[in-house]
């Protein structure tokens, strides 16, 4: 991990939608002042289960898992963060350690917000809180999604709604069906809830159907309306 200096802090807090209309100049000021940008490289851990939340977290490049630590070992990815996202500060509002823990997908830049920065900010606006508030609750509506995923779909359906997730959270290349994110097979399985075992051979099922192609670590879509009915029927 490092700072990185390509950024112009003042763009980047301009780029916060959502919470830099709210804010005054003085708050506006007091945020960029005190916001600082890292770089961190592939499979490179953010944060870590335990740990004391420092910082609130800002996507400028790259993508980002969230996961937690289940039986054994196994990780259960649990949210992707995408460019111009935040993440972690469920834990610090929460006053709380992290009950999960941040991996970088590939080669990514996080801007860092002290807590204490945007605590002070939001005690003095409110708009800003109501920003956080709704977006705890899009997290909550999507965490009670995932629930109904993982306890009651089969293997393939899970594994299809995983990869339709992955598209619609960071789309395709310029072919128009190969995903954006490059994951490997562990990754699969961790988001689908499956060994990865069971991940390789549901996605050579699929792929040899017709649904998907492979490409090492990139998976391509040959026939989205096949792959969402395979969801959809769980």
């Amino acid at each position: 991990m490092k700072e990185y200096q390509r950024y112009n802090k003042l763009h980047v807090a301009q780029s916060m939608t959502g919470i830099w209309e709210s804010m005054t100049d003085d708050q506006k000021k007091y945020l960029v002042d005190n916001i600082v940008i890292r770089e961190y490289g592939r499979s490179e851990a953010i944060y870590r289960e335990d740990e004391e939340p420092e910082f609130l977290l800002y996507v400028l490049e790259g993508k980002v898992k969230i996961y937690k630590t289940g039986l054994a070992g196994k990780q259960q990815i649990v949210r992707m963060i995408k460019p111009k996202e935040m993440f972690g500060y469920r834990a610090a509002f929460a006053c709380e350690k992290y009950i999960t823990g941040a991996t970088a997908f590939e080669a990514t830049t996080l801007c860092q917000i002290p807590v204490d920065v945007i605590k002070k900010i939001i005690v003095a606006n409110s708009m800003v809180g109501v920003f956080f508030l709704r977006r705890l609750a899009t997290m909550l509506g999507g965490a009670d999604a995932l629930t109904v995923t993982l306890t009651q779909k089969h293997i393939r359906a899970r594994l299809a709604e995983a990869i339709i997730s992955i598209k619609e959270k960071f789309g395709v290349e310029n072919d128009g069906k190969t995903l954006s994110l490059a994951t490997s097979r562990e990754d699969i399985a961790n988001i689908s809830n499956m060994t990865t075992s069971n991940a390789i051979r549901t996605l050579s099922a699929l792929a040899s159907e017709g649904v998907l192609s492979l490409d090492g670590r990139k998976i391509l879509i040959e026939d989205e309306a096949k792959l969402q009915r395979i969801s959809d029927l769980g």
